[in-house]
């Protein structure tokens, strides 16, 4: 009887939602106990587990993290219904992060959360070369097609970098011309008012927006950008860098045969200035993963020069032996 009753009132409802034309919505499912039993049960295995191998008594991680000894038994033994907000204290404590606490599947090797730790605290350059060594085995398909000019004003890259491109049927961009379109400022206006480090920032996010847009390209930025730590980490890791180099008086001749008098003009000095910064970039351009010197050599030998670097390399080929 209760059974037919109950089908009667499922009956009734579904009869009355087409009458009034709304449809009636399913029951919601309700969180299953034991999955918040599972998790309770993964969060005290692993704090358990990060305590015991860092060797750190429950009484020591009660006074780094402002947890109650006594919260922590609980917490250990699957039975402290414990807030975010504490368990992100012991996370801390513990030198990981709340979400390795909570997440799904095996907990992290203790090695592995130091690995995780050192690779945070290192500096940019290092960050790359872990990451490259942890990728593909080979790593020049991180790069793929798209190769980075770096050097100093005056080198060729604008120019070189323009007619590879046309030989190669490659886009060739600018990385201050694609700052001056995402600003909509000439470079003077965007160096007035960002000033120096906004300068900085910019060229990062412009390399960053020109890796998502080209898979192949053919990249010029300016001869600062290697002094910029991580920017010219992630260059070196997402490019094939080629090091475009002259003479002080070549880098000199060219600037002004562009009409630009400023490096001379007032300044007796600007020569000697000009060696100094040749010679304190020169250890960072030489990170790149090879070199073309245009000193002495006419456009079209450059050119020629350039792209037989680029063969040789095998620049162009996604995978390389």
């Amino acid at each position: 009887m209760a059974g037919i009753m109950s089908k009667r009132t499922e009956a009734g409802t579904r009869a009355a939602g087409s009458r009034t034309g709304k449809a009636t919505a399913p029951p919601k499912e309700v969180p299953s106990q034991d999955s918040a039993l599972r998790l309770m049960a993964r969060v005290a295995s692993r704090v358990r587990e990060l305590r015991k191998s860092q060797r750190m008594p429950r009484r020591a991680l009660s006074e780094a993290s402002g947890v109650s000894p006594r919260y922590l038994a609980q917490l250990e033994a699957g039975e402290g219904n414990i807030s975010i907000a504490l368990l992100q204290r012991v996370a801390e404590a513990l030198g990981v992060t709340a979400e390795t606490l909570l997440a799904s599947g095996e907990a992290t090797h203790p090695e592995a959360q130091e690995v995780m730790t050192l690779y945070r605290l290192a500096p940019a350059e290092v960050q790359s070369q872990v990451r490259r060594l942890l990728s593909a085995e080979n790593p020049g398909a991180l790069r793929s097609g798209r190769i980075c000019l770096v050097g100093l004003r005056g080198a060729g890259k604008s120019t070189l970098g323009r007619l590879a491109g046309e030989a190669l049927s490659l886009p060739f961009v600018e990385l201050s011309s694609e700052i001056e379109a995402w600003t909509g400022m000439p470079m003077s206006e965007v160096l007035a008012l960002y000033g120096q480090d906004g300068y900085r920032r910019l060229e990062s996010e412009a390399v960053l927006r020109v890796l998502e847009q080209h898979d192949k390209m053919i990249l010029a930025v300016a001869g600062g950008i290697v002094a910029e730590e991580k920017t010219y980490a992630l260059l070196l890791e997402r490019f094939h860098t080629v090091w475009l180099r002259t003479s002080p008086a070549e880098h000199m001749q060219r600037v002004r045969a562009q009409g630009d008098l400023r490096p001379m003009e007032g300044n007796p000095a600007a020569m000697s200035q000009l060696r100094a910064l040749l010679e304190a970039r020169s250890p960072l351009y030489e990170r790149a993963d090879a070199q073309v010197n245009t000193s002495n050599r006419t456009v079209s030998a450059s050119l020629n020069d350039l792209l037989a670097v680029f063969a040789s390399n095998r620049f162009l080929n996604s995978q390389r032996p």
